[in-house]
């Protein structure tokens, strides 16, 4: 071998082009001007659990600037086991603490994407920042005990490269304050203590390990969802996918791209506009890229650089349920041109109080060994009234299942 860079890196036994391979998107957040409202919003219509709460208040020295915000609370929030697959952080406070950013309309938390393990994050650590990619920062956040890098891509949204996320049990707790000491705020020396010697080492110390935070709901479960009875007629079982307005597509997909790895799966022209749809894994897309352009015609926040945050429901039944629910309980419902959302069949848009629209939906088409979409031609046509019930697709209910319990 001669001094030069290495065409292919040796990842877990596997020559890849870059020394990583995101698995799957792990998590996903806003920060909003309404935090209290958007927290209610989350949780009691949407039903994510609060994992942890965040006051960031205690990072505000001056109390005089502290007590003029509404509040300075964020939180962590979760759908299944993992510590968090959402969160909503207060803007304002933000805003304050780092400055203004230099794309006022990125009110994108971060976009996380869990890689396979703690040395692909190191390693992706240094290969991007040999790439002159602008790093955020590197290290271990706590809560939810993440090993993580944090890119930027040109439209300067957030997004993390992550490995070993806290898991959420049986019990509903999250870890007690105690593990947050091993919360880092650089590139790690590998290796590391396992999680289970975390653990151990604060058995040592008598620490309690149910005294961390549980959430707990106070309405009714009084709706039957595949046979248990839940606050709401639909439970979300997955995440995904995020919908990124950008100001260059030839930009952004270098990132997501040649940079990520992410895999092009298939491109649309909607009215003369160019839109690139990409996958990690086996859905059809993961990230998708619209030209900021579109925002305005398609009737969405000018406030946000995100078109839409995907969450999907358990099947189609609850899809109906949800749009009637959430449309009972006061909130927006959208719907958009379903040719701009190619794998996916029926799907309707919920406005958060913010004006982020969450897109609700069933069914992702799978992506086989062949990398290929299935042809256009061979899709369902999406009626403009829905029917009572679909008939099934090659790969309905394919793809990652939905492990936990529904409630």
């Amino acid at each position: 071998m001669d001094g030069s860079a290495p065409s292919k890196f040796n990842v877990g036994g596997v020559w890849l082009d870059r020394p990583f391979k995101i698995r799957r998107l792990g998590h996903f957040g806003f920060n909003v001007r309404d935090i209290k409202a958007c927290a209610r919003f989350y949780t009691d219509l949407l039903g994510f659990s609060i994992s942890d709460p965040l006051d960031f208040g205690r990072r505000i020295e001056d109390e005089q600037v502290r007590k003029g915000f509404d509040s300075t609370v964020g939180y962590f929030m979760r759908h299944g086991s993992d510590h968090h697959s959402f969160v909503v952080f207060p803007k304002p406070v933000l805003d304050h603490m780092r400055g203004p950013s230099p794309n006022p309309d990125v009110t994108i938390n971060q976009i996380t994407w869990q890689v396979g393990s703690l040395r692909e994050v190191t390693s992706a650590d240094e290969w991007l920042r040999g790439l002159d990619n602008p790093i955020r920062r590197s290290g271990r956040d706590t809560p939810g005990s993440n090993w993580h890098v944090y890119p930027l891509d040109p439209d300067q949204h957030i997004n993390e490269l992550y490995y070993g996320i806290e898991q959420i049990g049986w019990d509903g707790y999250s870890k007690p304050n105690v593990f947050h000491k091993r919360g880092f705020q650089e590139t790690p020396d590998l290796p590391q203590i396992s999680e289970y010697d975390e653990v151990e080492d604060a058995l040592k110390e008598d620490t309690d390990l149910g005294s961390g935070y549980r959430h707990r709901s106070t309405l009714e479960a009084r709706y039957d969802v595949g046979g248990i009875l839940l606050p709401r007629p639909f439970k979300v079982v997955r995440i995904g996918p995020v919908r990124l307005f950008v100001d260059d597509m030839d930009q952004a997909l270098m990132f997501y791209r040649d940079r990520l790895g992410m895999d092009v799966t298939e491109e649309i022209t909607w009215k003369g506009r160019r839109c690139v749809f990409l996958r990690v894994n086996t859905e059809h897309h993961s990230m998708a890229l619209y030209p900021t352009a579109l925002r305005e015609e398609l009737g969405l926040s000018p406030h946000t650089t995100c078109l839409s945050f995907g969450m999907q429901l358990g099947d189609y039944g609850q899809l109906r349920n949800a749009v009637s629910f959430l449309d009972n309980s006061g909130a927006k419902i959208k719907y958009l041109p379903p040719e701009l959302f190619p794998g996916i069949d029926y799907s309707a848009f919920v406005l958060d109080p913010d004006g982020h629209a969450i897109q609700l939906y069933y069914y992702m088409e799978q992506v086989g060994w062949d990398g290929k979409p299935r042809p256009t031609s061979q899709r369902p046509q999406i009626a403009s009234v829905w029917p009572d019930a679909v008939d099934p697709q090659p790969d309905t209910f394919a793809g990652e299942p939905f492990l936990g319990p529904l409630g």
